[in-house]
């Protein structure tokens, strides 16, 4: 079974520096452009299903990825981005200027980050490892495709590299639209292709 993994494609807020998290921001031309470039390297490959975060900037790039096929998109709720509270919608440097012991731990010292009305990264990893599980489970001998977001697909890195979360960030960074492969063989489950971006340059 393999496992392909992209985040959503840029948006208007990626383009600002605002943290998105529950709140949307639609895709940019070149968010839509990236994900049909995509969409033409995995043609063909033949998804028996497309699992895809409900909010509207990956469920957007899915059906951009999907093109022309039938393939069935089936939205988890589990799938969308971490929620990041009052900060949604906010610069980085507003944030950092507002919270700064929350901003500094978040990316330093994430096991120390309390959330400002927002969710826990054992919150967020809870769910991730089991919809990872889950899919795992239903799925044998099938490939798959998880269109998610940044830090979602950050806590997948950890789960299955068996990163403790104080090493979170030290993993490759999770480019809009890059594609990561990982193959279960056996239960066993490993990355055969990380962050990769050649089909968008």
């Amino acid at each position: 079974m393999k496992i392909y993994i992209t985040r959503h494609g840029e948006t208007q807020w990626n383009k600002e520096g605002r943290l998105q998290g529950w709140k949307n921001s639609n895709l940019t031309e070149k968010g839509i452009r990236d994900a049909k470039k995509l969409g033409y390297r995995l043609k063909d490959i033949d998804f028996d299903y497309i699992y895809s975060s409900p909010q509207e900037r990956a469920l957007n790039t899915a059906k951009y990825i999907r093109g022309d096929k039938n393939t069935k998109i089936i939205t988890l709720d589990s799938l969308k981005e971490m929620g990041f509270g009052k900060w949604e919608g906010m610069e980085s440097s507003e944030i950092e200027a507002l919270y700064p012991i929350e901003y500094f731990n978040f990316w330093n010292k994430p096991h120390l980050y309390n959330p400002v009305e927002g969710e826990s990264f054992d919150e967020l990893f809870s769910r991730v490892k089991n919809t990872l599980e889950e899919i795992i489970n239903k799925s044998v001998g099938e490939n798959i495709l998880i269109v998610s977001h940044g830090v979602v697909i950050k806590a997948i890195y950890s789960i299955i590299k068996k990163y403790p979360l104080e090493e979170l960030w030290n993993s490759v960074f999770i480019e809009n639209n890059s594609l990561t492969i990982a193959e279960v063989v056996n239960g066993n489950i490993n990355f055969v292709l990380e962050t990769d971006t050649s089909h968008l340059e």
